[in-house]
């Protein structure tokens, strides 16, 4: 098979859908590769180095999308990279689709089998393609929330940890998934005043057994989110459905009565976001004011550190790229943890939360895989 990695164009997106050790993987199974020229500079990792682990360096992503049986990225296809995109080809990469009409429109008109990464399972229902870009957004999260407090940021002038004699920011992470594990690890490690809201009974009881009473991990309850938000200094909405976009769990009236210049990072807007004033933003610009609380909802926050999610994304994504390249009809109908990704095939939605969620037919993927 020739797979093919386009450079990505997304604002400040510097991240790549292949490093050049997972090109020499894909090359040694006897696959080829084509790797848009400086797809991967940016994070020091030069075509020469591509070139030399077996990938042919091609100057457009015309090219790649014009030569490649699977095309493999980081973002989704931006309206010029769908209309490259053509019936039967692969396209593998996040997707995000339930809040993002535009895309799955031109998805289905593309006639492409495109596969996400984040609703591909393992065999105990978590989301492995997903689970590293969380780590680093988690962490990530509290690296720029304690930044954004800062004054000279519009934040409210607050030490995330104090120091003697001043009292540490109260910090709630709501959701206490994999980005808010990895959002409270850090708060705690900067020694902040943590808070973690989630539902489910046994996951607190996990993160009340790691933090050790370092962090309050308390049910989730609508009366919960206002009273812990309304004492914050920062928020981390840390919230995911699979597939789905991300309920709305902080209104426009709460919201306005919270503390001024609290910061708010809102990790779930690749799913529409989880707070109602949210709106994604960039790196570039990635902050905004509303009701004197300021707003962090960078879309597409591990491209911040693009070197280090590169190669943690290509850790997890690489042994599914191996498989669709041997034999991708196998592949998708006897791995149905793999089977969980395909969101879009030959013109029909495949993936039920974003068929309810953008009001399309479901077809399931057994349907429409073709043997």
């Amino acid at each position: 098979m020739l797979i093919g990695v386009p450079k990505e164009i997304k604002n400040h997106e510097y991240r790549v859908g292949l490093t050049p050790s997972s090109v020499m993987e894909l090359v040694a199974r006897g696959h080829r590769v084509m790797v848009e020229s400086d797809a991967g500079t940016a994070i020091d990792f030069s075509n020469q180095e591509y070139s030399s682990a077996g990938a042919e360096i091609v100057e457009t992503a015309a090219e790649v999308f014009a030569g490649a049986d699977m095309i493999i990225k980081v973002k989704e296809p931006q309206p010029a990279e769908c209309a490259m995109l053509r019936p039967g080809q692969i396209l593998y990469t996040y997707l995000h689709l339930a809040p993002d009409p535009k895309q799955t429109e031109l998805l289905i008109e593309s006639g492409a089998i495109c596969i996400a990464y984040e609703t591909v399972t393992d065999n105990q229902g978590a989301l492995p393609l997903l689970a590293p870009m969380s780590e680093v957004a988690g962490r990530m999260s509290v690296q720029a929330g304690a930044y954004h407090l800062e004054k000279a940021q519009g934040g409210r002038g607050v030490l995330l940890g104090g120091v003697p004699g001043v009292a540490p920011a109260k910090v709630l992470v709501i959701g206490g998934g994999v980005v808010g594990d990895n959002a409270a690890a850090m708060a705690v490690g900067m020694g902040a005043d943590v808070t973690i809201l989630d539902r489910s009974i046994p996951r607190l009881r996990q993160l009340d057994a790691k933090y050790e009473g370092r962090a309050r991990c308390v049910y989730s309850t609508v009366a919960a989110i206002e009273d812990y938000a309304l004492e914050a200094d920062l928020v981390i909405g840390a919230v995911l459905i699979p597939g789905a976009a991300a309920p709305k769990l902080l209104n426009r009236d709460i919201i306005s009565r919270m503390k001024k210049g609290a910061v708010m990072v809102d990790v779930a807007i690749d799913q529409g976001g989880c707070f109602e004033t949210s709106h994604a933003t960039t790196h570039e610009d990635p902050t905004f004011i509303i009701d004197n609380v300021v707003h962090y909802c960078v879309a597409n926050m591990p491209g911040g550190v693009a070197r280090t999610s590169t190669m943690a994304l290509n850790n997890a994504t690489l042994p599914y790229a191996l498989a669709l390249a041997d034999d991708p009809v196998k592949a998708l109908l006897t791995d149905k943890n793999l089977q969980n990704g395909l969101n879009v095939h030959s013109g029909k939605v495949t993936y039920k939360a974003v068929a309810e969620a953008l009001n399309y037919p479901y077809v399931a993927a057994e349907e429409v895989i073709v043997v």
